[in-house]
């Protein structure tokens, strides 16, 4: 026979065990689709919990409510984009799930210190990243269409 105190204690680590699972699997879904417009209902909804219910157990879990974790998620991809592409600040902002520009500016400002247009300068650009050799350039970069009659002749052989 299993002690009374034993039971309570199974039971509670039973109940606490699939919030846990739900709440990573929201997690999980926020990581993976960051860029989609996802609120905290949709996460709440994928975890299977109340909005309010899932807010307060999900800071407790993670150590920030839903909305913060989510926007940090994309403004870290956003800062990824802006070191590593040579793409818009406008188009980067809209790709990491943001809507405006200028709330996109001021919550990257005040998690980095500076504005997109100023981290970006501090990385070289995007173009020295690539670590093609260059004889493949070249061939890549040639035109592909030639002018010469050379073509023209080649065609009738």
């Amino acid at each position: 026979m299993v002690p009374a105190n034993q039971i309570e204690d199974h039971a509670t680590r039973m109940a606490y065990a699939p919030t846990a699972r739900h709440l990573l699997r929201a997690k999980d879904l926020a990581d993976a689709r960051y860029f989609e417009p996802l609120g905290v209902d949709d996460l709440a909804r994928a975890a299977g919990l109340s909005r309010a219910h899932f807010s307060r157990e999900f800071r407790r879990a993670f150590g920030d409510p839903p909305h913060a974790y989510l926007l940090t998620r994309r403004l870290e991809r956003a800062a990824s984009l802006l070191r590593d592409t040579d793409r818009s600040v406008t188009d980067i902002c809209l790709s990491v799930g943001l809507q405006g520009l200028g709330s996109f500016t001021t919550s990257f400002t005040r998690t980095y210190g500076v504005s997109p247009t100023a981290y970006r300068a501090k990385f070289p650009p995007a173009a020295r990243h690539a670590r093609i050799p260059l004889c493949v350039q070249r061939v890549y970069g040639r035109p592909q269409h030639r002018t010469f009659r050379e073509d023209n002749g080649a065609a009738r052989d």
